[in-house]
């Protein structure tokens, strides 16, 4: 004879039980040719079912030795021994163990799946199947509309869809009427007839006398072995798997539509469940869009009013710097350094400055003013418009010109609108001045409650103060010139004029810098706190899919016997904590989008600035989340022990 097709020597089988173990298996020694119809026999308890659990790779020996066409199987790793499953078992179980939310052609062809073969082939095959065993009209029916029969039926059609080479029929009519249990006896006995290896496991004897050689074990032992009819050859049946270099790519691409598809239908089956989850998620990503947008939105607008003031602008003070109480003695800041300034290639624009406060006499109204004395490039160096009139020139500020240019406030104090103050006299201290523009309003930080009376600084310094230096100067630099660079330029110029360095400069450089770090500091924290509930949204995910995988365990357990490799069901898992991430990381942006729009609809001031980046990144940090907090729950999955998977209720 030659060699057997499953050999067990010495074969033992124990488990942990309180502080010793119990030995289910003693020392089994058993030989099973291909193309045998064997039935073992015995007892509750006996050890039967434990027997069958090794031989069909469900379940390891602790000692001894087991052999499947030669191959030792103590030495193959778990996807190998899937591997095994896949292409030489095929298993029919007492309960059918059918996939519910599959329908019948569906369940048949899972095992196709994960060998690779073709959509169309397995689709063939299954049909082929189904019609062989009478279910031609119910290909299309799932589970919960089938009888008992026909779900067995179903049954033995997937354990036949790779070829079936050994069947292993755990209890097959255990939970069958007697008409219905003689229909899938005569079935195994004509499957046996073309050549499949049967394996039944029952307690019946009316079931085993349908086999040609019944083992009996009792209490772990194999008490006896007969054969009771003589073993007629026949042709063991051909594997229906493709080529492993023409299925690869294939049988990954669908075993991977098949883990998205089941992950869909869990979703689904669990809807709200789903949602609750994916809840904390959303929430997360909604709030870090808003938080980046809003930061986006608060620095632009306050960059915006920088370049109101002036866009990179520098102001030159006396002294060391602001407190300095020896600036008011230093009088070497004058004029002339303002026009020569002024004529250096890397200023655009430059003006004296000389502030004095005054009583403003406007017919019977007086007020407190401020007069600021400037020169006819300080609109440019601050980037003020008008709101109606015109600005002073240089030729006024040559003649000493008693024009002014108000401000907003100026206009509303003493004239009620800007249009009625152009071409008013109003009295500055003891000098008259004709009013010729007013300011539109700006939003900076120069927007005093104080009126501003912009005035020739000439006129200012020769008719009030009589004041021959300056309280600063200030200058615009061109556009695409470095501020530090032109502060080092400016430093080194004014230090030769005044023989020494006695003044500061300030830039607005400095402002938009300031502005800049506060902005990106609250956004990173409100971030961070944002964060936080992202974690508690990957947590959140990580719990359910935990509970996800102990409600599936028998799906597990089938997906198993019937082939899959641990790397299928932690893509399953894997897939569907992805999905529900990157379905709340969408809704959240949507949400984050949709706030920005009712803000801007309903005119609360709030400007949202949104960025591809930031949304890209929102939703790749949610998938993130999918992978990392489902990973745990995917490879606990990965891992089950099939035969443990399988007894779960």
């Amino acid at each position: 004879m030659g060699q057997p097709l499953l050999e067990l020597r010495a074969l033992r089988r124990e488990f942990p039980s309180g502080d010793g173990t119990m030995v289910i298996l003693k020392d089994i020694d058993l030989k099973i040719d291909a193309g045998e119809m064997v039935a073992i026999v015995g007892a509750s308890g006996s050890g039967k079912s434990t027997l069958m659990n090794i031989l069909g790779c469900l379940d390891r020996p602790t000692a001894g030795s087991y052999r499947v066409a030669g191959t030792e199987t103590g030495e193959l790793g778990p996807d190998e021994l899937a591997a095994l499953r896949r292409e030489h078992f095929g298993f029919i179980f007492q309960r059918y163990q059918l996939l519910t939310d599959l329908c019948a052609a569906a369940n048949v062809e899972l095992p196709a799946i994960y060998t690779g073969l073709a959509a169309s082939a397995r689709q063939a095959r299954a049909q082929s199947l189904l019609t062989r065993l009478g279910l031609q009209e119910r290909m299309n029916h799932r589970p919960s509309q089938l009888s008992g029969g026909q779900q067995q039926r179903v049954s033995i059609a997937r354990a036949l869809m790779n070829g079936g080479a050994v069947i292993l029929a755990d209890e097959p009519t255990g939970a069958l009427d007697s008409a219905s249990g003689e229909e899938v006896m005569r079935i195994l006995q004509e499957l046996h007839a073309d050549g499949h290896t049967i394996i039944l496991v029952t307690h019946d004897m009316s079931v085993a006398s349908h086999a040609a050689r019944v083992i009996e074990i009792s209490d772990g032992v194999i008490v006896a072995d007969r054969q009771t009819a003589a073993r007629t050859a026949s042709k063991p049946p051909g594997l229906a798997s493709p080529s492993p270099a023409a299925a690869l790519m294939r049988a990954g691409a669908d075993r991977f539509a098949q883990a998205f598809r089941m992950a869909l239908r869990a979703m689904n089956a669990h809807r709200l469940r789903t949602f609750l989850t994916m809840l904390s998620i959303i929430i997360g990503i909604a709030a870090v869009v808003s938080v980046v947008a809003l930061g986006r939105g608060a620095q632009a607008q306050v960059m915006a009013q920088v370049r109101e003031l002036g866009t990179n602008t520098l102001d030159v003070f006396p002294g060391k710097d602001f407190g300095d109480t020896h600036a008011a003695a230093i009088e070497t800041l004058v004029a002339a350094d303002a026009e020569a300034l002024a004529d250096q290639p890397y200023v655009d624009s430059a003006t004296p400055n000389l502030s004095i406060n005054v009583t403003a006499l406007y017919r019977e109204l007086a007020v407190a003013g401020q007069v600021t004395g400037v020169g006819a490039g300080h609109f440019r160096v601050r980037g003020l418009k008008l709101a109606s009139g015109r600005f002073f020139d240089a030729l006024d500020v040559e003649r000493h010109g008693q024009v002014a240019v108000i401000d907003p406030k100026a206009a509303t104090t003493l004239f009620k609108s800007a249009t009625r103050a152009i071409g008013e006299i109003v009295l500055l201290g003891n000098m008259p001045v004709e009013i010729i523009g007013v300011l539109q309003p700006v939003q900076s930080s120069s927007n005093t409650s104080t009126p501003t009376f912009y005035v020739p600084y000439a006129a200012v310094a020769t008719r009030l103060s009589g004041q021959s230096h300056l309280d600063s100067i200030s200058l615009r630099v061109r556009d695409a010139v470095s501020s530090q660079a032109v502060q080092q330029a400016v430093t080194a110029m004014l230090s030769e004029r005044h023989g020494r360095k006695d003044f500061f400069i300030f830039s607005s450089d400095q402002i938009r810098q300031a502005v800049t770090r506060t902005s990106t500091t609250l956004t990173v924290l409100i971030s961070g706190i944002a964060m936080i509930a992202l974690l508690v949204g990957g947590i959140g995910v990580m719990n359910i899919m935990l509970v996800s995988v102990t409600e599936r365990t028998q799906e597990i357990g089938v997906r198993m016997a019937i082939g899959a490799r641990q790397s299928d069901i932690l893509q399953q898992f894997l897939i569907e904590a992805m999905l529900v991430c990157l379905i709340g990381g969408v809704l959240g942006v949507l949400i984050a989008l949709g706030l920005g729009l009712a803000a801007d609809l309903m005119g609360l001031g709030l400007q949202m600035s949104f960025s591809v980046a930031s949304i890209v990144l929102a939703v790749a940090c949610s998938t993130l989340i999918g992978i990392t907090f489902g990973f745990l729950p995917a490879r606990n999955a990965a891992r089950l022990d099939p035969v443990q998977a399988l007894a779960r209720d």
